[in-house]
């Protein structure tokens, strides 16, 4: 008989927990911040022109790389409507830190969408006003994610605060100033670059990370009455990461990406738990949780560094030597890191693909890389949506909406290519057998039609 190890076991355990939550995808990246839902095979192929394992394609209003959420038979989804029309998006893989023009009004708004035809149940403002801050070329004036306990949705709209409104019928419940949410380049203040972590919601608390310019903290606020329970301040770089809760080594943290403080904190009081200092010096990706690690990346920098963090570590664990050596870090690759891309655990192997389309398997437990293969050859095609799967197949999604679909094994297989017909930065969703993909203009249902 194969010998199971523990890690190994742990990771059969996150395929089950990924099969009880099935039908909802609260959050950005679903349960968990995981990514993943192995209850249903999803469609490996697709064609948006003929209709082929295509449920329904909605328009959607306005500019926004927010991904899709699901709860039971309504899929969410916010964005931002320009006054003057039509904003624009440059994509691609450039070097440009300028900010996008920021002078007219726009709308925020919610959208909730019945799951299986795709028609608008509603369509609800939540905010008017010109921007406060600017965004990047690349970016919008929407790019975090809402999150839902299947009561109440929360919206965090940047700069323009943090909202709560009523999942049955869109109706606003409370809302927050958060204050300027300055979010661009450390090392040019005035280049903006729009807010885009999203909220997230645990035990009727509703955590945000807001690391900016000037004044950064991480908060927790009462879900049903908005109320402030705590904020701890903290001093780092702007980062557009989203927290993540973990539950292990007997205790419930929030693990937070950073550059010179990627670390852990306690989901009751606020408390910081550990602290880590270095990495890549602009942090995206958001950190990922199974067994006795945490999973923490960022592509921008010298080191942009790979990496899994025992989840009981305790106190500051910087390292005193350059090569990474600490008995809280199970295992460090620099030069490995992602930059726009969270990454994906499938079992027992770890996928990172940077936003070039260098994608990189690591075995989970013990960070050895199993392959790194190219996912395009063409060299401006730049990656920023994050990977999802079914557990058996992992889907990752160019700008330019280029769909390809690799073997969730430790060795490389591409099984597919796919388009979607239009330019896509945000992160897919999963719900009963179907993919949510947000593209340019579209809100687009992949799944065999029934």
């Amino acid at each position: 008989m194969k010998k199971i190890t523990p890690f190994r076991f742990v990771a059969a355990l996150v395929l089950a927990a990924s099969a009880a939550a099935a039908a909802n995808w609260p959050q950005y990246r679903g349960p968990s911040a995981s990514g993943l839902d192995a209850t249903t095979a999803l469609p490996t192929t697709w064609n948006a022109a003929t209709g082929e394992n295509l449920r329904w394609q909605t328009p959607i209003p306005g500019l926004a790389h927010s991904s899709p959420i699901v709860w039971g038979d309504r899929v969410y989804l916010a964005t931002a409507v320009a006054a003057g029309g039509k904003s624009d998006l440059k994509v691609g893989l450039y070097g440009d830190i300028a900010s996008a023009p920021n002078t007219e009004k726009n709308q925020w708004r919610l959208l909730a969408l019945d799951k299986l035809t795709g028609q608008v149940v509603w369509n609800v403002l939540g905010h008017e006003s010109v921007p406060k801050v600017a965004r990047h070329t690349k970016a919008t004036h929407c790019n975090s994610t809402p999150v839902t306990d299947g009561s109440r949705l929360v919206a965090l709209f940047g700069s323009e605060g943090l909202f709560c409104f009523d999942a049955k019928d869109g109706k606003l419940l409370w809302k927050k100033d958060l204050g300027p949410m300055d979010a661009g380049y450390f090392a040019m203040p005035n280049a903006q670059w729009g807010f885009a972590s999203s909220p997230i919601i645990h035990e009727g608390k509703v955590i945000v990370q807001c690391d900016v310019q000037k004044g950064s903290f991480l908060a927790a606020f009462d879900l049903a009455t908005g109320r402030e329970l705590w904020r701890t301040a903290r001093a780092d770089v702007p980062t557009w990461s989203t927290p993540t809760i973990v539950t292990a080594a007997g205790r419930t943290q929030i693990a937070v990406n950073g550059w010179h403080h990627t670390g852990g904190y306690d989901f009751a009081t606020g408390q910081e738990l550990w602290k880590l200092d270095g990495g890549g010096d602009i942090p995206v990706p958001t950190p990922i949780a199974a067994g006795e690690f945490i999973y923490f990346t960022s592509g921008h920098g010298r080191s942009s560094p790979m990496r899994a963090i025992r989840a009981d570590a305790t106190g500051d664990i910087t390292p005193d030597n350059s090569d990474w050596k600490h008995p809280a870090i199970a295992w460090n690759h620099d030069r490995r890191g992602d930059y726009m891309q969270t990454p994906i655990l499938v079992g027992a192997l770890l996928y990172g693909c940077r936003d070039n389309a260098t994608l990189t398997c690591f075995d989970a437990q013990t960070g050895e890389v199993r392959f790194t293969e190219r996912l395009s050859s063409n060299a401006s095609e730049g990656f920023t949506s994050s990977p999802v799967s079914d557990g058996r197949h992992v889907y990752f999604t160019s700008e330019l909406g280029n769909v390809r679909v690799i073997a969730a094994t430790e060795k490389f297989s591409l099984v597919a290519t796919n388009s979607l017909g239009e330019t896509c930065l945000s992160t897919p969703a999963i719900s009963d057998g179907m993919l949510f993909f947000r593209t340019r203009e579209k809100l687009v249902a992949v799944g065999a039609k029934r």
